[in-house]
């Protein structure tokens, strides 16, 4: 007797093109290539009208202006239609007084969830969790984070982490646990016997010869 096949599922890898999409949302209709030029941050949430995803949007809606300097764009998604989703943003805006500036996909079908592995079997069988994307201008994924569904976010980290990979891409640097803008950089260890000897000798503040800082 044969065993049973288990369900092969896609998701996408950091380093690689994102997953493409076009899709109704609430501020019409959007796909990837509409970002390209600038970052995005997609993400995903359970459902609307959902006490913990309410407070994540309100989180992301206060943070849009400080994304919007890093060159950035927000933009979530839920398996509801987007009729839900326009009460929801109104309804944020009639009890909490918040406005939701960012579009909001429509995903009935599934689709771009199950592209980005946001379906997590045993999790969420029937709606997204709550995973987090950092795309780049060239449409490539940078980064990707996972919640339960129990959990809210902290957007004040993903502000973080998007000053760091745009800090790395401009400098060719690391950044270290926590870096915050102004905070010394990690730079590359040497990849060869003959650079680590020298390294001490750089200028660097030098620990070890795979472990030194520099000011920005």
């Amino acid at each position: 007797m044969s065993e049973p096949q288990q369900e092969t599922l896609a998701f996408p890898q950091l380093n690689k093109p994102a997953p493409d999409f076009k899709s109704k949302t609430t501020h019409g209709e959007k796909s990837l290539a509409d970002y390209k030029g600038r970052w995005l941050v997609l993400f995903s949430h359970p459902a609307d009208f959902t006490p913990v995803c309410t407070t994540e949007f309100m989180a992301f809606a206060k943070a849009h202006d400080e994304f919007q300097k890093l060159n950035c764009d927000l933009l979530g998604l839920s398996i509801d239609s987007n009729y839900a989703h326009i009460a929801w943003v109104r309804n944020i805006k009639e009890k909490f007084g918040v406005d939701i500036q960012f579009p909001i996909i429509e995903d009935l079908s599934m689709k771009v969830a199950n592209a980005y592995g946001m379906i997590q079997p045993g999790a969420s069988d029937t709606s997204a969790v709550r995973a987090t994307f950092i795309i780049d201008p060239k449409g490539v994924l940078r980064a990707m984070v996972y919640y339960p569904m129990s959990n809210g976010r902290s957007i004040a980290e993903f502000v973080r982490l998007l000053k760091a990979l745009q800090t790395s891409d401009e400098n060719g640097v690391a950044t270290p646990e926590n870096w915050q803008p102004g905070e010394k950089v990690i730079v590359p260890p040497p990849a060869t016997a003959q650079a680590a000897q020298e390294r001490e000798k750089e200028g660097y503040e030098y620990t070890d010869w795979y472990f030194s800082k520099k000011s920005l």
